[in-house]
């Protein structure tokens, strides 16, 4: 008895302990800005809009898996969701670019559409697989991102060219404002769609009827049937609707932040959106504030990395997003509660 107190208390205690310095952490953050900007305004600002930019595949996965799991679904299968939204919306830029029937930007929004639907059709394979087959939910999820990696790699064609990819839009006036002006108004489409996605989520999962019974058939799926929910039909909804998501993280990459593909080019972002989505609590709000965090520390490895002016090993800058990251979320993250009904198939009574 006394050795298992002892054990919790010192657990307590070294929890403590790393929130203290992820609270310090955070501080300095802040302080390192707000000197940043006034000695260096450009450079600042371009890191902070990197960091909104660096978010948004990161966003888009956290929703993915948060619906999901409050449906109580595991999809450890982002990874391979948006390596197929990818590829696809990349093809179809290439292949309905040659066609040369549509201007760029309607190009473009089509072959993003491209990529979202390809998104909800893997996310309606793992819907057959862990709902209809009953699978383990786990293993259904591998089996995309192994299906997804091989199909890619596969039907890959080095020497691909697009016509382009998705611009930035200035918000007018908006756009001007010092500082936040350029960060949160002048960005691509996409981006401004994840901001906008981010508040429509949060709103539909705590504030109407849909998100209740999202929310329930995670926790009591026989409660949620017994009062008439048709608890699979949700669940395939809710899968298939976050495969979207996955998928327009993907075409995000090919059609927004890069232009081009490239074999396994998402380079463990569906893993790290799963961390981000528990960082977050399973929130829309909290994945976003978790993502932005990452996505600094992403653009403040870049800039250190390129800039120049500090003379580190690129091993040490290249661990910077990650014990950033750990060390600032454990001065705010407490312990995730996970739904209760998580990774369990259910059956109608």
């Amino acid at each position: 008895m006394d050795s298992t107190m002892t054990q919790t208390t010192n657990g307590k205690s070294w929890l403590t302990s790393l929130r203290s310095v992820g609270g310090v952490v955070a501080i300095a953050a802040v302080i390192a800005i707000v000197y940043g900007y006034i000695t260096n305004p450009s450079v600042t600002t371009a890191v902070l809009a990197s960091s909104l930019r660096q978010s948004t595949p990161l966003v888009l996965g956290a929703l993915c898996g948060l619906i999901g799991e409050r449906s109580g679904i595991v999809n450890i299968g982002i990874e391979g969701q948006m390596l197929m939204g990818a590829f696809a919306g990349f093809l179809a830029n290439v292949y309905i670019g040659r066609l040369d029937i549509f201007p760029l930007g309607t190009t473009l929004f089509l072959a993003v559409l491209i990529g979202v639907l390809v998104g909800a059709l893997m996310g309606a394979f793992l819907g057959l697989m862990s709902i209809g087959l009953k699978m383990d939910q786990i293993i259904g999820g591998t089996v995309i991102n192994i299906l997804a990696l091989g199909l890619t790699s596969f039907f890959y064609v080095a020497g691909l060219t697009t016509l382009g990819k998705l611009q930035p839009i200035s918000l007018g006036a908006l756009a001007d404002i010092p500082l936040v002006g350029p960060i949160l108004f002048n960005n691509p489409p996409i981006t401004y769609i994840t901001l906008g996605l981010v508040v429509l989520v949060h709103f539909v999962l705590f504030h109407t009827r849909w998100g209740l019974r999202t929310r329930v058939i995670g926790e009591h799926p026989s409660a949620a049937d017994t009062v008439g929910i048709n608890v699979q039909m949700m669940r395939y909804v809710n899968i298939t609707v976050a495969g979207a998501f996955a998928g327009l993280a993907g075409a995000y990459l090919t059609l927004e932040a890069v232009g081009s593909f490239e074999r396994a080019m998402t380079n463990g972002r569906g893993f790290v959106a799963l961390a981000v989505m528990l960082f977050g609590k399973r929130t829309p709000l909290g994945a976003w504030g978790a993502a932005l965090l990452f996505g600094f520390a992403t653009a403040l490895q870049t800039q250190l990395q390129f800039g120049g002016r500090i003379d580190i090993p690129h091993q040490f800058i290249g661990m910077l997003p990650y014990v950033l990251t750990i060390l600032v979320l454990a001065g705010f993250v407490g312990r995730s509660r996970d739904p209760k009904a998580l990774g369990q198939p259910y059956e109608t009574e």
